[in-house]
Parts: C-alpha cells; sequence; structure tokens
C-alpha cells in the first residue's frame, strides 16, 4: 500500500517540479506597446532607449515577474498559454491516474475512499459505496485534458496578431482549467485524508495470487530437492490451470500448494511449500523505498510547503 502511495507521490512531485521552473520562467509581455514595438513610450522618452528598457523591467519587477519577453507582436505569443496548460494538463493526468488505480482498488475492497455516514450511494440500492470522489475526478480530469490541445490550436491560428478567434476562446479555455484543477486537486486531498485501508482483504488477495506469481520460486524448489526441472515446470503448469479454473468456476480458494505437496512427481513437503511463499521474500525494498522517499524528497517539499485550507465546495 505504501509503495502504490508513492507511486502517486512522485507524480505529482514531477507536477510540482514543473510548475515551479513555470512560475520561475514565465516572462510578462511587458512595456511593449500596442503593436509590440514601444513605439509610444520611445517618443515619450525623446528616443532615448535606455529609458524605455528601464521602465520595461521597472513594471516587471512591479508585477512580481523575473523579465519579461524579448519581443512581441500585438500580444505575448500563445506558445505561452500552451506551455501553462501544459502544466495544469500534467496534473490532471497524474489525478486521473490517481483515480483510476483507487476505484479498481475499491472494486478489490482492499482500499476504499472516505464514506460520509448519512452518505447515500444510491438511490434504488441502498447498499451501493460508488468511489463518487474519484470518478468525478476522472470526469474533471478528461475535461482538462482536453483543454491543452485546445490552447495549442490557438497559438497554431493566431495568424500575424490578435483576433476575436484567440481573445473569446481564451476567456473560456483558461479560467475552467485552473478552475477544474483546482476542484481536483481539492478531491484529492478530501480522498487521501480519510482513505480505508483493509488489511484483511489485501492479505487474502496476496494469499490468492501469490503461488501463481512464485512459480519460479517452487521450481527452485523443486530442483534443490532432487528434482528435474522441466518435470516441475510442466506439474506447476498442470496444477495452476486447475487450481485456477476451481477459483473461477467454483469460488474455492487457491489450492495449487496442497496439490504440488500431493503430486509425487513434484516432492516437495508443503511445509517447504508454505515457506517459499512467505510473502516478505517478493517485496525487495519496498518499505526502504517507501522511506527513503518521504525522507528525502517529500519532507523536504512539505518543509517549504504554505498550502491554503480549501474553502470551496465542489458542485460538479
Amino acid at each position: 500500500v505504501g509503495k502504490r502511495a508513492t507511486l502517486w507521490m512522485q507524480d505529482l512531485v514531477l507536477d510540482l517540479a514543473e510548475l515551479d521552473h513555470r512560475l520561475a520562467t514565465l516572462p510578462l509581455r511587458g512595456v511593449k506597446g500596442t503593436t509590440g514595438t514601444q513605439a509610444s513610450f520611445l517618443e515619450l522618452f525623446k528616443g532615448d532607449h535606455a529609458k524605455v528598457r528601464e521602465l520595461d523591467r521597472l513594471v516587471v519587477k512591479a508585477m512580481g515577474f523575473a523579465h519579461s519577453i524579448p519581443v512581441s507582436g500585438q500580444t505575448y505569443s500563445r506558445k505561452l498559454d500552451a506551455q501553462v496548460l501544459s502544466i495544469v494538463s500534467g496534473i490532471a493526468a497524474s489525478a486521473a491516474k490517481f483515480a483510476s488505480d483507487m476505484r479498481m482498488l475499491q472494486s478489490f475492497g482492499e482500499i476504499e475512499e472516505p464514506f460520509e455516514k448519512e452518505q447515500i450511494g444510491s438511490s434504488a440500492m441502498a447498499y451501493k459505496r460508488n468511489p463518487m470522489r474519484s470518478e468525478r475526478i476522472n470526469s474533471l480530469a478528461r475535461f482538462v485534458l482536453s483543454l491543452e490541445g485546445n490552447a495549442n490550436q490557438t497559438h497554431s491560428v493566431q495568424y500575424f496578431e490578435r483576433t476575436l478567434d484567440d481573445s473569446a476562446n481564451r476567456r473560456l479555455v483558461i479560467p475552467e482549467a485552473f478552475l477544474a484543477t483546482d476542484a481536483i486537486l481539492m478531491l484529492m486531498e478530501n480522498i487521501t485524508g480519510g482513505l480505508e485501508v483493509h488489511p484483511a482483504r489485501i492479505r487474502a488477495r496476496i494469499s490468492d495470487e501469490l503461488p501463481f506469481m512464485a512459480t519460479e520460486k517452487l521450481i527452485v524448489s523443486a530442483v534443490e530437492a532432487g528434482g528435474d526441472r522441466q518435470v516441475a515446470h510442466e506439474v506447476i503448469r498442470r496444477h495452476s490451470i486447475a487450481a485456477a479454473r476451481a477459483m473461477k468456476d467454483d469460488g474455492a480458494r487457491n489450492d495449487m500448494l496442497a496439490r504440488l505437496a500431493a503430486d509425487p512427481e513434484f516432492g516437495v513437503p508443503m511445509g517447504n511449500l508454505e515457506a517459499t511463499l512467505d510473502a516478505h521474500h517478493f517485496v525487495g525494498r519496498a518499505p526502504e523505498q517507501v522511506d527513503d522517499f518521504l525522507a528525502e524528497v517529500i519532507a523536504p517539499i512539505l518543509a517549504t510547503s504554505h498550502a491554503a485550507a480549501p474553502t470551496a465546495e465542489i458542485r460538479v
């Protein structure tokens, strides 16, 4: 569970790095005049180019930017809008991946999103507990993802200068992208703040699936006991198919180990097989990876973050 969560977090860390880079490098149009030539300012300062440049610098600084674009036409290049939309689109994609995983995990009964005491999953089916927050994230993310292409199309048909083709579209796309992304992040915060993890269900699924995943180790056990590798492979193949069929057709638990232990061709006692299937042998460095990631990547980010508490209610 922890390793899965770090994968979600790592996507957001990558998005944060892109966001920080864009914030640090995003230029202001600056004092360029109606067509980008700065002609009116040059006239104002009696032909003094240095004063025009200094005015541009002072305005940029007053607006909180590090620099202005070197050249512009009537507007700054809409390439910048596309780059900004790429950032929010990336956040939406990461959130959608998280939400999709959550919906699958909830269908397995392993992890569930919060469910309020009086929440109604369905007006007709009282038992239902749909992952409605994750579903809303996927819906909103799909909308945001569609807007990145819109911004690139606006840039591609800007022609020489700005027209209403440009401005009317931007007045919809840019604010809607930020509003939807804000809602997505609020939903993510709500979900992660109240996740319900069901260890017993996770252990049951591992118990059902681990024998299939451990076939290589089982073959090694048979060879170490003096068996032939090809014979062991065939025995495992035969019994794994039979066990899987019983699980699907009869709802039985995975009895592949019992089948192998009872087969004289395999020649490995049940105790040895069970020792081979200790789940701790399959996690590798996952626990250490989680600890390292939290300490080395997440902790420094949290130490310098000043996140504002959400105050809005999402009604989409």
